[in-house]
């Protein structure tokens, strides 16, 4: 039969259903979940089954259906496991077995009975009641043998966990590695707080923002890029040990590490420096991993990550000289620099002067062999407007970022807390931005105001919590640790609705090429 066909047929049962009254029920309620069966009755031996009869009653989809006239074997999932039900004409009531008869894949069941084992050993629930709560409308993708339509896998989220357990357990770990974030960091003293999403200023990174507008007040505003300048507002106004987990919006690409809305930890911590936040970070990100990947050595794609510490730490420049082959003092040189990065084909950003040609530079030959956990520090003042500048050299600052698989996960510095020199950066973010560089930071005054009030010396990071999920799930895009990412319109579907052939929309199964 067509998918059509298949459709038609159970919207036939549906009606029938709806025609006694039985469509959609919601007064049964599951006392038991499939995985607490299993776990305390798995010695449980046939014969002790039999004599004491233990009550089950669960409900959740069924994923398989074996018919045998008389009599039928259903498997539940109710999200957490499955497990299987028997039944019999003979041991239930004439609608119950009528509904059993009517059952197909993907339907939402509710089974009352007792427990016994097979004869092939399995733990069965016996069914006395059979109720059908919803009926499913469409075949269910590949039969519950694993989805594997990237297309539809995004798109159709609840498709890919309904057919795909793995998958679950993917978002599952996700959320423990925030709660874990959580605890972490609320054992060390840090308040968790949230910050506006809508702001008239978007700053804290270098990202083009969205726009949007506020009808009733005519104002225009954006989606917030980062919360890291509301954070340190906080700082000035006596909070010494904050942290916020939240979204943030950049209007860039779409790749297997970018999505325009992302999840992102940013905290901050008052008298304190880079140096501080470096091991704190390593005792995080193992404490992570010891919960959610079992121990301190994971899996990510063909690499086998050792996030024991201490991680390697190496200078931007250094690294970057050493990569090209010249000397530190001809990436601090504008022309020289300049001259490097085209002999090794690196685009130059707009406007960039010696340290964003070397940041530039680094970016293009050093950060893709970072495979293990590897701590860069040394950045350029130039690229860095909100950190602070170093006491031994004013031409970089007390930065790090985490890379790990050759992927930034994490953006820490000593905070820059002097107005004046922040006006300063400011400006000649401005200055960039009149050249062509619309990813300059814009002028925050308010912020500069704040500062003016004394922010206390302090230092902050940002981690990318879906990069971080990647790592620990093996993850080999971020649109797998995304429940529901951002995807072009779906050109199959138009294509259909148009009346083109497959070959003139997109090829069924596969995804449409990310935009760079």
């Amino acid at each position: 039969m067509s998918d059509d066909d298949l459709t038609a047929t159970r919207r036939a049962k549906l009606r029938e259903l709806r025609a006694v009254g039985r469509a959609y029920p919601n007064d049964f309620r599951p006392a038991h979940r499939a995985s607490q069966l299993h776990s305390a009755f798995e010695s449980a031996e046939a014969s002790a089954l039999e004599s004491a009869r233990p009550p089950a009653r669960i409900a959740g989809r069924v994923v398989g259906r074996r018919s045998f006239g008389q009599a039928m074997f259903v498997t539940v999932d109710d999200g957490g496991g499955r497990i299987q039900a028997y039944l019999r004409r003979d041991q239930l009531p004439p609608d119950a077995w009528e509904t059993s008869r009517s059952l197909d894949l993907g339907d939402q069941v509710g089974v009352e009975g007792t427990l016994f084992r097979t004869k092939t050993n399995e733990l069965t629930v016996a069914a006395s009641e059979v109720r059908l709560l919803a009926k499913c409308l469409h075949a269910p993708p590949e039969k519950w043998h694993g989805l594997a339509d990237v297309e539809i896998r995004y798109r159709q989220r609840y498709l890919d966990l309904l057919s795909n357990p793995a998958v679950r357990d993917v978002f599952r770990k996700r959320a423990r590695i925030v709660a874990g974030i959580r605890r972490f960091l609320s054992e060390r003293g840090f308040l968790e707080v949230e910050t506006p999403i809508l702001q008239q200023i978007a700053g804290g990174a270098a990202a083009r923002p969205f726009r949007t507008h506020h009808n009733a007040l005519g104002l225009d505003l954006q989606m917030r890029i980062a919360p890291e300048l509301f954070l340190k507002r906080l700082l000035v106004g006596g909070f010494d040990r904050v942290f916020e987990i939240g979204r943030n919006f950049r209007n860039e690409g779409i790749s297997t590490q970018h999505n325009p809305e992302f999840t992102m930890l940013e905290f901050y911590q008052a008298w304190a420096t880079y140096e501080d936040l470096m091991p704190l970070t390593e005792q995080m990100v193992c404490a992570l991993a010891e919960e959610v990947a079992g121990g301190r050595v994971v899996r990510c794609g063909e690499h086998e990550i050792d996030l024991t510490p201490p991680w390697r730490r190496i200078s931007l420049v250094g690294a970057a000289a050493s990569a090209a082959g010249c000397n530190e003092s001809d990436l601090r040189d504008p022309e020289r620099a300049r001259q490097v990065a085209e002999r090794h084909g690196v685009a130059i950003p707009p406007a960039a002067g010696a340290g964003g040609i070397a940041t530039a530079i680094f970016e293009h030959l050093v950060e893709p062999t970072l495979v293990q956990p590897t701590f860069v520090t040394g950045f350029p003042t130039e690229v860095s407007p909100l950190a602070r500048p170093s006491d031994s050299d004013p031409w970089v600052v007390d930065r790090f970022e985490l890379y790990v698989v050759a992927r930034e996960m994490a953006n820490g510095f000593s905070e820059l807390n002097d107005p004046d020199d922040q006006r300063e950066r400011f400006l000649s973010q401005l200055a960039n931005r009149e050249r062509g560089d619309d990813e300059a930071h814009p002028m925050d005054e308010d912020y500069v105001t704040a500062l003016e009030y004394a922010m206390p010396p302090a230092a902050g990071e940002g981690i990318g919590i879906d990069r971080l999920a990647m790592l620990l799930c093996d993850a080999p895009s971020i649109r797998d640790v995304i429940l529901f990412p951002l995807m072009r319109p779906d050109r199959r579907a138009a294509a259909s609705d148009e009346g083109e052939t497959p070959g003139e929309g997109a090829a069924p199964g596969r995804a449409p090429e990310p935009r760079a």
